[in-house]
């Protein structure tokens, strides 16, 4: 009886803090092990670009994390595909030690799967037996192709790269899948000819796996709090005949003298490399409080109004994590401040669903004030208050344009956030606007060149 052994991460999202004890957890498996052959994969969002090394690095410094464990394959998130430019995510890799498996990444201008990737990977055990591994990422289909990529759906992809490993004769395939849990298990159901599906995306944990249509489902629930293991026995047909998956709770593993100092550094090195660009020279601090005299919202929507050319803008005041100190201002303090991975949008619509958009913002303006806000990018706390720019309404519900008052028929162009497009309060915003997300820039880095315009050093 042949036995092999995965370990598996996934949504890291570069919690440093949890590195030391996964890493440990990884080094132990693979030495204490009486597998004949063991494997480690990771399931994508590897990276997070909230924590200041990541940002400073480009994510390198989560490469350079991972290549001394010895990761056999890793497929990526939508933090390493969409929270990176084009440039970027092509050279992500280039230091790797492991290969990224990835069948539904595309190059525009190449029209074939992006160069830092392999749609699969054929790994033979010592036994012989072939492992057919193939990795797919969830397609924003919306979002890729404006960084240049063409992303691929799932639907039109997985029966190829299914293809591609049975054509190699393998005696057992495995999908690396950033597609989250509903997909998993819907996959599961059409296609038992997989064995086992490694899932992510959705933050999903599996303590003892899945079975689903007889294939084992496992994941790792999110930032490294847990760690996963497979285990598979094969036979002499080359047939599985048992198969099994667990998680293991990282703030059980001990803690070792050093980890909290090596944590520490990975945060005051990000934090310093940052501090080394400076962007302006503020004349006053800019406040978090939106009501004060000199408040952050107030310059950041003349920058998004300015950066979309558009008539009017709009942002929340949940965006803003701190104040932005008076004097020199660095990619630390705007990091500090916006850490989001959140883009400005510029929406079209005609002056009726402009009503009705401002109609909705009003609707749920108590709710969205104190409304704790996750997912979508954001990485604050609460979503806040709706803070407009050239809006204004009176108490029969008129809106008025920069003092006109709106004529339905007109077009106007608003200043908005991705984020409103894909959260469920403004949904206008999808059914009516004509939408620009605008790539590749995130809202700090906007943000950041209109004050070093107006506020140079």
């Amino acid at each position: 009886m042949e036995k092999i052994q995965i370990v598996h991460t996934n949504d890291l999202h570069s919690h440093f803090e949890n590195f030391p004890r996964v890493e440990r957890f990884i080094e132990e498996s693979r030495q204490n092990s009486s597998a004949d052959d063991f494997y480690l994969f990771d399931i994508g969002d590897a990276m997070d670009r909230a924590h200041p090394l990541s940002e400073a690095t480009n994510g390198q410094a989560n490469i350079a994390w991972m290549n001394p464990l010895h990761y056999d394959a890793a497929t990526i998130g939508n933090n390493e595909g969409l929270g990176n430019s084009h440039e970027h995510l092509a050279h992500l890799y280039d230091k790797a030690n492991f290969p990224v498996i990835l069948g539904n990444l595309y190059d525009k201008k190449t029209e074939k799967v992006a160069d830092f990737a392999k749609p699969y990977k054929i790994f033979t055990t010592k036994a012989d037996t072939k492992i057919g591994v193939i990795g797919l990422t969830a397609p924003y289909i919306l979002t890729y192709p404006l960084l240049n990529w063409d992303i691929k759906l799932i639907q039109d992809m997985l029966p190829k790269s299914l293809k591609m490993v049975q054509d190699e004769n393998c005696d057992v395939i495995i999908l690396l899948s950033h597609l989250g849990v509903s997909m998993d298990r819907l996959i599961a159901k059409k296609h038992p000819e997989i064995d086992v599906i490694v899932g992510s995306h959705t933050h999903h944990l599996f303590p003892k796996g899945e079975m689903d249509n007889g294939v084992l489902l496992a994941a790792a629930g999110k930032y490294g709090q847990h760690i996963g293991t497979i285990n598979l026995e094969i036979n002499e047909h080359k047939q599985i005949t048992h198969k099994s998956a667990f998680t293991t709770k990282t703030e059980t593993l001990k803690v070792e003298p050093g980890d909290e100092e090596w944590i520490k550094h990975q945060f005051d090195e990000g934090e310093k490399l940052l501090n080394q660009q400076q962007i302006a020279n503020l004349p006053e601090t800019l406040s978090c409080d939106y009501q004060a005299k000199h408040s952050i919202i107030e310059e950041a929507l003349t920058a998004v109004q300015e950066y979309a050319e558009s008539d009017v803008a709009v942002l929340s005041s949940g965006l803003f994590l701190e104040d932005l100190p008076k004097g020199i201002v660095t990619e630390k303090n705007l990091h500090d401040v916006l850490p989001h991975a959140i883009h400005v949008m510029k929406t079209t619509m005609t002056g009726d669903n402009v009503w009705r958009l401002i109609m909705e913002m009003e609707k749920n303006r108590m709710f969205l004030r104190n409304h704790l806000q996750k997912g979508m990018g954001f990485r604050g706390k609460i979503f806040g208050e709706l803070v407009y720019r050239g809006i204004t309404i009176d108490n029969k519900r008129n809106v008025y344009i920069n003092g006109k008052e709106l004529e339905k028929n007109q077009e106007y162009t608003l200043a908005l956030l991705d984020h409103y497009l894909f959260v469920p309060y403004f949904p206008s915003i999808e059914i009516a606007g004509d939408n620009e997300i605008m790539y590749p820039q995130f809202l700090r880095s906007v943000f950041g060149d209109y004050l070093s315009k107006k506020y140079p050093i």
